[in-house]
């Protein structure tokens, strides 16, 4: 079966930092030479795998790289920086065990929030990419994001308030993945961004890999 724009036979491309996989979902594209897109950037081999909303709320829409620009992507992007995930220039950082994309990958109209039409339209890219990249853990910032991930990846969400004062820096165990809440960057208190700090760098000094095809539960 063949959807516009994917093919279900992924070839990971490893060469190719910005949209490795070539997705061409159907973005409005009625400026000549306007950017249509934030595509997923980094590391196609990454272990982590960070999950935004829109290039609106977490940036890229004249870099073209997810988490930048925004004041919730820079501060995201200094949390990664931190511990040795991304390096290099802030527009357009080297990451290695990374990758970084968005739910919404298609650039809004200037200051607005997409439709959901539009949301659902998009899903099918970001489930193909997602699972092109196959990483044991999963970042999804915000709460439109979490909850995407935590309904279509674990079998928690009907048991789990999306309050994300309380998910923030948690662990949820999904199908396959674990999944780590992060709180809207521009909500974070004061001990915000150590929580998400300690909680990557305790998974990185552990065997994560072994998240893969655990049972569902609330770590």
């Amino acid at each position: 079966m063949r959807f516009d724009g994917f093919s279900p036979v992924v070839k990971n491309v490893t060469e190719r930092t910005s949209n490795p996989f070539g997705l061409q979902p159907p973005c409005d594209r009625t400026g000549s030479g306007e950017r249509a897109a934030v595509f997923g950037y980094g590391d196609a081999n990454a272990d982590f795998h960070l999950i935004g909303d829109h290039p609106g709320v977490h940036g890229g829409t004249s870099t073209g790289v997810p988490f930048t620009e925004t004041p919730s992507g820079v501060a995201i992007q200094d949390v990664v920086r931190e511990i040795d995930f991304a390096s290099g220039p802030a527009d357009r950082p080297d990451l290695e065990n990374l990758y970084c994309s968005y739910i919404h990958m298609c650039l809004p109209s200037d200051g607005e929030t997409p439709e959901e039409e539009s949301y659902a339209d998009l899903e099918r890219f970001f489930d193909a990419e997602l699972r092109a990249i196959n990483a044991h853990i999963l970042l999804p910032v915000g709460e439109r994001a979490t909850d995407h991930v935590l309904r279509e990846y674990t079998t928690q969400r009907r048991r789990l308030e999306l309050d994300m004062a309380t998910l923030h820096a948690k662990e949820v165990r999904g199908r396959g993945f674990l999944v780590v809440p992060i709180r809207e960057p521009t909500e974070w208190v004061d001990t915000d961004r150590d929580a998400i700090r300690s909680r990557l760098e305790a998974i990185l000094g552990r065997d994560y890999r072994q998240t893969k095809g655990v049972a569902t539960r609330i770590g």
